[in-house]
């Protein structure tokens, strides 16, 4: 190796090692904390007293799937998941299409007005939507109201819980996709699509042969994200039902919440990380085997 070389691959390193260790810190030592914790009976306790720490081996997990909260806890994560993850990629993927079009105007600003809400807090905007959703005082109400609608309970009807709550995580999330689907959308050949349109293709059939196909890698990317996000979705559970009505609401991750910061039962908390963590990993195995199928890796 020469010197030049051998003073090019120093130069990456330095730039490099930030980067491994960052993910060393703050990915793969927590999963490996989270994997010894749920082989253990730790809890506060061990805090003070480092004898009262227990190896247990599988237990936790064995007494973890025969509780039937956590496997309401896991269909709850589902329902969010399968219905959220259409909507936020639908409602990006079409703002982004229509910012795209020549005959809107003024894109930088809606851009940046359909960008904000995902910089914003999202318990202040929790809680904003938790009064807009209010069945008594709520603008949403007020509004069936003006045509006659009784008012709904948004957020205390078991059945409309979830969907309430995946209104307001949509609004609030759409718009770094949206942004991710706009820059990708500007590096479609727009030769290929002029020419579809010559050969008398419709915006359907336009979009399904050229668009997609150019922008599929953005969208697997941002499905590999979105089934992500929503899986461990909480904050916007805890802020607005606190995990109800009737448990509807509860997540996985409001479940290891419960279990390790209220019941202090750290090594079944554990648990159900490291059972979420295979989860994700396994679903984001099946996006990229399904990507490289559609040639989008």
């Amino acid at each position: 190796m020469t010197i030049r070389a051998h003073a090019g691959a120093r130069t990456a390193w330095v730039f490099v090692l930030p980067v491994l260790a960052a993910i060393v810190l703050m990915l793969i030592l927590p999963t490996l904390l989270a994997l010894a914790l749920s082989v253990t009976d730790y809890s506060v306790y061990a805090l003070a007293d480092w004898s009262n720490l227990r190896f247990v081996g599988v237990d936790n997990f064995v007494q973890l799937f025969s509780t039937p909260l956590f496997w309401r806890a896991l269909g709850n994560t589902a329902v969010f998941a399968i219905l959220g993850v259409p909507m936020a990629i639908g409602a990006s993927l079409g703002a982004a299409l229509l910012l795209n079009s020549a005959s809107v105007h003024w894109k930088p600003l809606w851009r940046v007005l359909l960008f904000a809400p995902y910089v914003t807090s999202v318990v202040a905007t929790a809680v904003v939507w938790r009064f807009l959703l209010n069945t008594r005082f709520g603008l949403l109400n007020y509004a069936l109201s003006v045509v006659g609608i009784a008012p709904v309970d948004w957020l205390g009807n078991p059945r409309l819980s979830i969907p309430a709550i995946l209104l307001f995580v949509t609004w609030k999330v759409f718009g770094y996709n949206m942004v991710v689907f706009t820059a990708a959308l500007s590096a479609v050949p727009q030769d290929l699509d002029e020419a579809a349109r010559l050969d008398g293709a419709g915006r359907w059939t336009r979009f399904r042969h050229v668009t997609l196909p150019a922008i599929g890698p953005t969208v697997l990317l941002a499905a590999v994200m979105s089934v992500a996000g929503f899986l461990q979705i909480f904050t916007e559970p805890y802020v607005m039902t606190l995990g109800g009505p009737a448990q509807s609401t509860t997540t996985v991750l409001y479940f290891m919440f419960d279990q390790g910061l209220k019941w202090w039962n750290l090594g079944q908390a554990g648990a159900v990380a490291f059972v979420l963590f295979l989860l994700i990993l396994a679903l984001t195995f099946v996006q990229a085997r399904m990507g490289r199928r559609y040639e989008w890796l």
